[in-house]
């Protein structure tokens, strides 16, 4: 078989695999000249996937046969990742890296093969990584509409799981007996479930076995034998089991309820199974992330077991995978930026960095490739994500770059945070992401008088800092039932905001030095083994002895301050009607344009409306063109009375300004009653022709978006009102 073109995995990998191939004939072919057998054409295949290819086999397979990957992605956020700088600590609980497995060539080099290789303290961490691997994966299962184990039971499995093997090592000696031999192996071979992790479980389960006795031994008493003894050879354990079950079938009665049956006839429809086990590859050197990218394609449209953190993490594998194999970055920084190297293995890393350093150097490297600037790698960008050309990129497809961001940047970060913390971004980011390059610590210590530090800050760091401390949340929608105490131990309701209105308010003014204060502490709290951060007066100075919290931070920058109008410069010029907007007779119903549907339905009943002492008039003032509600060749709608004007050149003084304020909310308030009524209206007359759908599909579309873009401008519009009145 070794013989086989393509093929290259280590001897020792497929003689653990040998014992739990069914027929192994089948897939062999007739011997050549020198008594060489190769691999039948058939059961062979090329898998190409964007990180490189591989080989796969195709065999009937034992159902105990596999083990659970403690790398599966569904469960990459129950580890601690090695790209956090502060992993090293007794309590953490950090996954094994996964490296190319080689050996030595003969010639003083390595010889790379098509297999996996990891290390781990001793046996006892092993047993506990399958553990924490099993327990996770389980916890995943549960959201399964249906119950996997008792599928098999009845229906088999349908579909194939792919297996690549890796060898575990021991970094220490394992203990001897009195004769001086070891009492268990310092290295175990296991071929590790890439895809079908939930199905080996399951399988396994029914066996009443588990992946951790798959990998590292099988105790007598699941043999039938006496004793406390481990038999760890497949060999051996794999052929007293399988006698072990054929002696339970042959003694069981057939029975229709599976929940009667014995273990034996359970286990009937899975004791042989479809498998593709991974025997080669071109580049061995890049085959952990060339299994895992066979598996990714999923991730665009998460599978039933992915949480956010995971897929969004998984998400950005892919495309580090896709750029590492089309030339645009180094094997080494992929693996850092994907969570699988210690940051100091980052180019540009320098051995006097701290910690809030490394974490913001691997950061804002993520940032930079994920809102790439460069054109190809938009391009891969694109493929690896399922998005749509980069000048029609969709707020959602940007969010879920922001996600997928977010996600790898807390690998640096003793534990993830809610991925949508990262969605911050506007459209403006089609193009990329533009840093300054300036360094952490220069950042830091120019935002104070600095605009563009401070900017690139609030922008890119903020966030993330807060939510590594749980100092802020995503919004969730709601926040019923959450409440916080005081100080002075009085319970009050948490403010529900976004991470914009918290970004917003730290851009505030008047809380300029206090916000750059606050970023100060948690980068120093980061510094300092990620400590709590201290509170921080308005001068910018922390306050020894008081903890910040979340509470705080809604008190010292509250959510008013997050919420502010759009400058007057930054909106187009207003356009002027030539004349007023005609109204329409009460028997035509207003016909429903790609504009403004408020602008027609409510001018005429705006004018009737008598407007207070002191008011200015209302005049038709010509909103901005939201992007796409509008059709090309339309004219936008405007909003106010039938009264044609123009906007003063001058800035309105304060008292004009509420009264103008005063006027278009009246307009607005009695344009909606307006639309309502000609709505109607117009359905009364709809339901008595025989055609009950005047609009069209495309016009009614428009309006709608058009109707709830400007619900979602008012929604914001009571707080600001608010934020400038008289107290009570």
């Amino acid at each position: 078989m070794l013989a086989t073109d393509g093929v290259n995995l280590p001897r020792a990998a497929l003689e653990n695999v040998a014992p739990f191939i069914v027929d192994p004939e089948e897939t062999l072919g007739e011997p050549d000249e020198g008594g060489v057998r190769r691999l039948k054409g058939g059961a062979v295949r090329r898998i190409r996937t964007d990180a490189g290819d591989m080989v796969v086999m195709s065999v009937r397979m034992h159902g105990v046969g596999g083990v659970q990957w403690s790398h599966n992605e569904r469960i990459s956020s129950i580890w601690r990742s090695v790209a956090d700088p502060t992993v090293g600590r007794e309590t953490d609980k950090a996954l094994a890296a996964v490296q190319p497995w080689s050996h030595p060539d003969g010639q003083g080099g390595e010889q790379f093969l098509a297999a996996l290789q990891s290390f781990v303290q001793d046996r006892q961490a092993l047993l506990l990584e399958a553990e924490d691997a099993a327990d996770a994966l389980a916890k995943r299962d549960q959201v399964r509409t249906y119950d996997l184990e008792e599928d098999l039971v009845l229906n088999g499995q349908q579909e194939p799981g792919m297996y690549v093997p890796q060898q575990v090592r021991l970094r220490e000696k394992p203990e001897t007996d009195a004769d001086g031999n070891p009492i268990f192996p310092e290295a175990y071979w296991g071929w590790m479930a890439v895809r079908g992790n939930n199905r080996t479980q399951a399988r396994q389960s029914i066996f009443h076995l588990n992946s951790r006795d798959v990998l590292s031994g099988v105790p007598a008493g699941k043999l039938g034998r006496a004793g406390d003894e481990i038999v760890f050879d497949p060999n051996i354990w794999l052929a007293e089991f399988s006698a072990l079950l054929n002696k339970e079938f042959a003694e069981s009665t057939d029975d229709s309820d599976p929940q009667s049956m014995s273990r034996a006839r359970r286990a009937a429809s899975v004791a042989v199974v479809d498998a593709q086990l991974v025997v080669g590859t071109p580049t061995p050197q890049r085959l952990y992330r060339i299994v895992q990218m066979s598996n990714r394609r999923d991730h665009v449209h998460p599978p039933l077991e992915f949480d956010p953190v995971d897929r969004s993490r998984a998400l950005g594998r892919s495309v580090l995978g896709m750029y590492v194999a089309h030339g645009q970055m180094d094997e080494k920084t992929a693996e850092v930026l994907s969570g699988l190297a210690p940051i100091r293995e980052l180019p540009g890393a320098r051995p006097d960095m701290s910690v809030s350093e490394l974490r913001d150097l691997r950061s804002m490297a993520l940032l930079q490739e994920l809102f790439t600037v460069d054109p190809y790698k938009r391009h891969l960008l694109r493929r690896a994500l399922s998005e749509g050309p980069p000048s029609t990129l969709k707020a959602d497809e940007i969010n879920q770059r922001a996600r997928t961001w977010s996600a790898l940047t807390s690998l640096s970060y003793p534990k993830p945070w809610n991925p949508r913390i990262g969605q911050m971004f506007s459209l403006k980011v089609r193009e990329g992401v533009a840093l300054s390059g300036r360094a952490l610590s220069d950042l830091l210590a120019s935002a104070d008088t600095d605009d563009s530090a401070f900017e690139e800050l609030v922008s890119y760091r903020a966030a993330h800092w807060l939510a590594s401390f749980d100092l802020i949340e995503a919004d969730r929608g709601s926040l019923d039932g959450q409440e916080a105490i005081t100080d002075s131990g009085e319970h009050v309701r948490r403010a529900r905001r976004s991470v914009l209105n918290v970004l917003q308010a730290l851009r505030h003014e008047k809380k300029r030095k206090q916000a750059v204060g606050v970023l100060r502490e948690l980068a120093a709290a980061m510094d300092e083994g990620d400590r709590r951060p201290r509170r921080v007066r308005l001068s910018g100075v922390p306050e020894p002895g008081r903890e910040m919290t979340a509470l705080w931070i809604d008190l010292e920058f509250p959510k008013e301050t997050g919420t502010r109008p759009r400058k007057a410069a930054a909106l187009p010029a207003p356009r002027v009607s030539a004349a007023p907007a005609r109204r329409l007779a009460p028997a035509q119903p207003a016909p429903m344009t790609s504009g403004d549907p408020a602008a027609s339905a409510g001018t005429g009943a705006a004018s009737r409306t008598p407007a207070p002492p002191g008011a200015l008039p209302a005049q038709g003032v010509q909103l901005p063109n939201p992007a796409g509600s509008i059709a090309a060749g339309h004219t936008p709608g405007t909003v106010g009375s039938e009264a044609s004007g123009t906007l003063p050149a001058a800035p309105l003084q304060k008292a004009d300004l509420v009264d103008r304020i005063e006027a278009l909310i009246r307009d607005v308030s009695t344009g909606s009653i307006g639309i309502g009524q000609l709505l109607k209206e117009l359905k009364d007359q709809a339901s008595a022709a025989p055609q009950p759908s005047p609009i069209g599909r495309a016009r009614a579309d428009d309006a709608v978006r058009l109707l709830n873009q400007t619900v979602a401008r008012l929604r914001q519009l009571p707080e600001l009102v608010e934020a400038m009145a008289e107290p009570e």
